[in-house]
């Protein structure tokens, strides 16, 4: 399925600014099941672009704009195309749940099994955890177990949370937007030793596409299979991915940048993430 996305944020500032330097995630990944047909990433005021790969592997594009502006607009246009990514039976049994330490000593999973900024993995969300799988034996079982619970226990609600929540908020609200989502399901398979990742992107449509968040956990034997909590199921070809990261602070889809008010020293700005998050 061919999808072509144009995602524009413009930021207006107070007073005019100068020596902004900025990072942003905007370009999707290609792989097998997601090839990239063109992308183009315009700023205004102009700026030289240049790029490189951080730890994960998402694609950063960084610039600075030295010269004094009241506004910065960012536009990415991305024309993809989403090929079927395999979809592992819900009645499949690949891997014993209790066998899955042993399995990942060979794995590099290590970043997606510990608590990160957003993400909890105290005894209390083991104990959730434990509560959401009930019987369960089964590794794949496991995740499909515990993207029911986020989904029936959570309430989908805008605007209830910011994009610095934390996920012991959101349960003790038990609402928020699809990156809490996200956040929650992660705390709960690590908690189990599931390893588990965050990922950003694009829910597309045929009338508007939206910024959206999901999971990817990883099935010893099968490997990362994608999880969307916020709709309780595995995405499919209306999916567009753009970054992977422990949680939503290693894929903001723009770094706070740091500038300079025209004619005082620098000082750390804290804007909102370019498009949000639904």
């Amino acid at each position: 399925m061919k999808w072509e996305i144009l995602h524009r944020t413009r930021f207006d500032y107070a007073s005019p600014v100068r020596d902004s330097f900025n990072e942003v995630r905007l370009q999707p990944p290609a792989n097998e099941q997601q090839i990239i047909d063109s992308f183009l990433l315009k700023v205004l005021p102009a700026a030289r672009l240049r790029h490189y790969a951080d730890f994960y592997h998402n694609i950063i594009h960084h610039f600075e704009i030295p010269e004094p502006h009241t506004s910065l607009t960012v536009e990415s246009q991305v024309r993809v195309t989403i090929k079927p990514a395999p979809v592992l039976a819900t009645d499949a049994t690949p891997f014993p749940l209790a066998r899955i330490a042993e399995a990942l000593r060979w794995e590099r999973a290590y970043d997606f099994l510990q608590a990160s900024r957003f993400v909890d993995t105290a005894p209390e969300t083991w104990r959730l955890a434990l509560d959401a799988l009930g019987e369960t034996k089964d590794t794949w079982q496991a995740t499909l177990a515990l993207m029911a619970f986020v989904h029936q226990h959570l309430k989908y609600e805008p605007a209830s949370t910011s994009v610095h929540t934390h996920m012991k908020d959101v349960l003790a609200q038990r609402r928020g937007v699809c990156q809490d989502f996200a956040h929650v399901l992660l705390g709960l398979c690590r908690a189990v030793k599931i390893p588990a990742c965050y990922v950003s992107g694009y829910l597309a449509t045929e009338s508007a596409s939206a910024t959206h968040a999901w999971v990817e956990v990883l099935i010893p034997g099968i490997g990362w299979r994608a999880l969307d909590p916020t709709h309780n199921c595995q995405p499919g070809e209306t999916y567009v991915k753009i970054a992977v990261g422990r949680d939503y602070a290693d894929v903001a889809p723009r770094e706070r940048p740091l500038r300079r008010e025209h004619g005082t020293l620098p000082e750390r700005k804290c804007a909102n993430p370019v498009g949000g998050v639904d």
